[in-house]
């Protein structure tokens, strides 16, 4: 096909049968008032979807739609066109066929991007039509900003080369904004963010700076530069979260606010002194991504219905166990926005406060003015709540004022450092706190890891290795060699590590009469065997396996979480 033709979307989506005539002349007068495109305009009011308004121009222009979801970009041909012209124009190329160019656009309508793209490319185009959010992403993670990184690490590296740098004077600067080091920050963030990371690992070593990113539980090298410009990293870092600059010596931690592409980042900032250096970790949290609702989570349906069963009761403790950045915190909010309506007072008791809740109240411990867990508790017990999340159960107190509001009619909610679900009740009595308190106040247990997800881009089918056959022999027994198993073979979506994003897998022990009754016996042997026997088959390894045999993750990811090979 050549240069396109000029034509009404509104038009074809009413002969195509997608939108009918009333509902055009909604969107036309909504696009009238609200100077939208027509086509967001049809989107946001439910009327057709992306992909739908995508494939009825593709039939009109009799050109292929292409979903880049599970195309596989080729990033040399893609990098033909700058970034911001990529945005400008909502197109990208897709293939180089010699003779022409082929482009997938967002607005095949658009004659005159049509017309620079051909003199910028200095070529014949053919068109594909894409949709605008899959181009977007595409976008994002194709421009990353590796190479700018650790050419801004170099810059900085010439500029401390020849002389012993004042850090004092080069933060006083004005003009700062174009300092080698701000650029270098600037650009860090910019790519953590589009890398999806959740954290930004900043370590000196001997002679090397390393930056590295943690994407999906996972951490990947991303630049190395020379370790003289390390003390100039964390100067600056230390200024924006207003940490002392003067103290190199005792870690330190606080936060900052950052704006990332119009995007509102909370940065919680670690410093801890090491051999060559501070080293710096920063934990990353999209403020716009928004909470999860409780659906969203990835919880199979029978334990989300007894999770949202046990929340709505007037009183009683919920728990959350699992090691550090294992989704607790999400899964906790996520229970709380499901009972966030006018009717109920709701406080939580965090340290630090990870996101904002709008009609929530939210208190920050603050340990070096005694603002522990435990005072701020049993304050906020004086509040007349309804519901109350503590952060953490990290001591006896903490532990007893918690149990005991779940027994004065208080919805309480918390995390613990355990293992399993199993071991939680058991883990509540080794920090002191009552038998009878712990039978009487506990309702449920929840304990949860992160799996990664196979990325749909690459995914292919696998043959199982005799270990993994083995692993998931224990769940399916005979039926092993009758299941069919996927992995990512690694492309341009999931920067070549075959997963794309995580989901959570979940365990649940639910506290019902004959777990009760051997809580209150001192034989945790027999606590073990009657919580086991309640939760049967609802456990944190059969959830990974049966995730392997949806095929939605690996076997060695499953492996990996769980932590157990069966000999």
């Amino acid at each position: 096909m050549g240069r396109p033709q000029k034509i009404r979307l509104g038009e074809i989506l009413v002969q195509q049968k997608l939108l009918t005539e009333e509902q055009l002349a909604l969107a036309l007068a909504d696009q009238k008032k609200s100077g939208r495109r027509l086509g967001r305009v049809v989107i946001e009011q439910g009327y057709a979807t992306e992909q739908q308004i995508s494939e009825a121009l593709s039939r009109q222009l009799g050109v292929p739609y292409v979903d880049l979801k599970y195309y596989n970009i080729k990033r040399d041909v893609t990098l033909k066109l700058a970034e911001t012209q990529v945005r400008r124009f909502r197109a990208l190329v897709l293939e180089d066929n010699g003779e022409t160019y082929k482009v997938g656009m967002a607005d095949p309508t658009d004659l005159m991007a049509f017309d620079e793209i051909s003199r910028i490319l200095k070529r014949d185009i053919t068109i594909a039509v894409v949709t605008e959010s899959e181009l977007l992403t595409t976008v994002d993670r194709i421009y990353r900003r590796t190479e700018q990184i650790t050419g801004l690490a170099q810059e900085l590296e010439a500029e401390f080369s020849d002389t012993v740098v004042d850090f004092g004077a080069l933060v006083m600067t004005p003009g700062l904004e174009e300092a080698p080091v701000v650029k270098l920050l600037q650009t860090v963030f910019e790519d953590a963010t589009q890398a999806r990371a959740s954290d930004i690992h900043i370590e000196p070593q001997e002679k090397r700076l390393q930056i590295r990113f943690r994407v999906d539980g996972v951490l990947h090298l991303t630049t190395e530069a020379d370790s003289k410009i390390s003390p100039a990293v964390v100067l600056r870092l230390k200024l924006m979260a207003g940490l002392d600059i003067s103290e190199k010596r005792l870690p330190q931690d606080g936060r900052f606010n950052i704006k990332v592409r119009n995007v509102q980042i909370d940065v919680r900032i670690s410093t801890l002194p090491m051999q060559y250096g501070e080293s710096v970790v920063m934990r990353l949290l999209n403020q716009s991504s928004g909470i999860l609702g409780l659906d969203k989570i990835g919880m199979p349906a029978a334990m989300l219905k007894k999770l949202k069963e046990v929340i709505h009761r007037p009183n009683g403790m919920v728990l959350v166990t699992g090691p550090t950045g294992s989704g607790k915190t999400t899964t906790l909010y996520a229970a709380l926005s499901e009972l966030n309506t006018l009717e109920r007072k709701i406080i939580t008791v965090e340290d630090p406060v990870e996101y904002r809740l709008p009609g929530i109240n939210q208190v920050q411990v603050n340990e070096k003015i005694e603002l522990t867990f435990e005072r701020v508790l049993r304050s906020a017990l004086r509040q007349d709540p309804d519901v109350i999340l503590v952060g953490e159960m990290r001591d006896g107190p903490t532990v007893e004022t918690g149990l005991r509001a779940a027994i004065t009619g208080h919805m309480v909610f918390s995390t613990l450092h355990t293992n399993d679900a199993v071991t939680s009740p058991i883990r509540l009595l080794d920090m002191g706190a009552p038998r009878y308190m712990v039978a009487l106040s506990l309702q449920l247990v929840l304990a949860q890891r992160l799996v990664r997800v196979i990325c749909e881009s690459c995914a292919e089918d696998y043959t199982l290795m005799p270990h993994q056959h083995e692993w998931m022999k224990f769940d399916y027994g005979d039926q092993v060699d009758t299941l069919r198993y996927r992995h990512g073979r690694g492309c341009t979506h999931c920067n070549g590590t075959g997963y794309l994003g995580r989901s959570g897998i979940y365990e649940m022990l639910v506290m019902t009469q004959p777990v009760v009754e051997a809580a209150n016996r001192d034989d945790p042997a027999e606590f073990v065997r009657a919580a086991r026997e309640q939760m049967g088959r609802n456990t944190l390894r059969r959830h990974a396996a049966q995730l392997v045999v949806e095929g939605r993750t690996t076997v060695d990811e499953a492996m990996r979480v769980c932590s157990q090979t069966v000999d």
